[in-house]
């Protein structure tokens, strides 16, 4: 099969060295303690199970690369993304906390608000979030399930079936015109004003930081699955993460800054080039928002300003960004769904398949395949971060439901 190529705009981070060790204000931000508490938290929720981690060896020969992997984020409970990790944490922790301020109920657990126990006081909150489509649905899932309301603000790009897959879960739908980052200023006045809790995957908004970070923290415990499921135990060289407000990036690039400290795996973040607010941030050193209506084909990455919080992990730990355009993306959804010389069939959406789609890139451009260290030794990662969460999207491009090639 033949390769497409696309052209990527890369940037080396100057700030990042593999040689510097996780320093103390990344560690104020993600931490290993941290990990802990979530893993042990998440684990034990009904229906938790580690998402695959899929080797590609036909694409991996085919790109020049000694072992190519998709960590497959569509099989994330029944949300097919890895956000379910996040959002949902947040609320949990957050409930816990007002029970215990208000009502004095001290280590109250997941499996009692999962039960309705306190529900006649965890129904007194409300809960508030801006998405793209797969924050808000982890927002809203946990609301559901731990018992309280939730508001889900949804801005001008945001598609009918993502809106439908979020009010499944009893969210009231709040429609914002603009963009992504206007719905995140628009949640965060309207949180303040009526005394909602806003719990946010950024803090580009504003709000509290505590909410942003435990949502991060959720996301580390995919990172320590894909460590755990490498061949032999030995890490990937390169690691692969799609950009958008930098909150998976962070996870991704702390986790694995900690874990390892020097010599650790390269960390690239790939984003669209209409929403490239990370590369800009790292090529001025300095946060940097992108401007307009950062209308991408990945909808969920398309976010014109890094989160702060996720910032000082970012700059001295994620080594290279890549943008993409949006055909690199179209195109990695078909290849991933037929598969390249025998591989497994992967459903991806049109985010799951951003990091994807810039190893590609890289591998089959021989001055970035060069500034990034890829040869036939490397075994390189992409954090895969949903399946088909837009079901009819997906049906458009690959042709095909997402079920019927999971069932072949």
């Amino acid at each position: 099969m033949q390769l497409k190529k696309f052209a990527a705009r890369h940037i080396h981070n100057a700030q990042a060295d593999v040689q510097k060790s996780y320093g103390e204000a990344e560690h104020a931000v993600l931490n290993l303690d941290a990990f802990k508490a979530a893993q042990d938290e998440i684990s034990a929720w009904p229906d938790y199970a580690p998402t695959p981690l899929i080797r590609l060896p036909g694409l991996a020969n085919s790109l020049g690369l000694g072992a190519l992997y998709q960590k497959d984020e569509g099989k994330r409970f029944d949300l097919k993304s890895f956000k379910a990790l996040g959002g949902a944490y947040a609320v949990f922790r957050l409930l816990q906390q007002i029970l215990h301020q208000e009502f004095d109920l001290t280590g109250v657990s997941s499996a009692e608000l999962w039960s309705g126990k306190y529900r006649d006081k965890t129904e007194r909150v409300t809960v508030a979030a801006a998405t793209d489509g797969n924050h808000g649905r982890s927002v809203a899932w946990g609301a559901q399930i731990f018992g309280c309301h939730s508001k889900i603000y949804l801005h001008s790009h945001v598609g009918p079936t993502r809106e439908r897959e979020i009010a499944k879960y009893g969210a009231d739908i709040v429609r914002v015109e603009g963009s992504y980052d206007e719905s995140v200023r628009q949640c965060a006045v309207d949180a303040d004003a009526n005394g909602w809790h806003l719990v946010a995957d950024t803090t580009a908004g504003g709000g509290r930081e505590d909410l942003p970070r435990l949502v991060m923290q959720g996301y580390t415990i995919l990172v320590q699955e894909m460590l755990d499921q490498m061949p032999n135990g030995k890490p990937p060289t390169h690691i692969f993460v799609p950009g958008g407000v930098g909150g998976i990036a962070a996870a991704v690039a702390a986790h694995i800054g900690e874990t390892f400290g020097t010599g650790r795996p390269r960390v690239i973040v790939v984003e669209p080039d209409k929403a490239d607010c990370i590369l800009r941030s790292i090529a001025a050193d300095k946060l940097t928002a992108v401007e307009g209506e950062l209308d991408t084909f990945m909808a969920c990455l398309s976010a014109g300003e890094v989160s702060p919080l996720a910032w000082p992990v970012i700059r001295h730990h994620v080594d290279d960004v890549l943008s993409i355009p949006d055909e690199a993306a179209v195109e990695t959804m078909r290849l991933l769904a037929n598969g390249v010389a025998g591989d497994q069939a992967v459903v991806a959406g049109e985010s799951g398949v951003a990091a994807m789609a810039g190893i590609i890139a890289a591998a089959l451009d021989s001055e970035l395949r060069q500034a990034l260290e890829l040869t036939e030794k490397s075994s390189a990662v992409a954090i895969g971060t949903e399946g088909a969460t837009d079901a009819q999207a997906y049906e458009q491009v690959v042709g095909k439901a997402a079920h019927l090639i999971e069932a072949a």
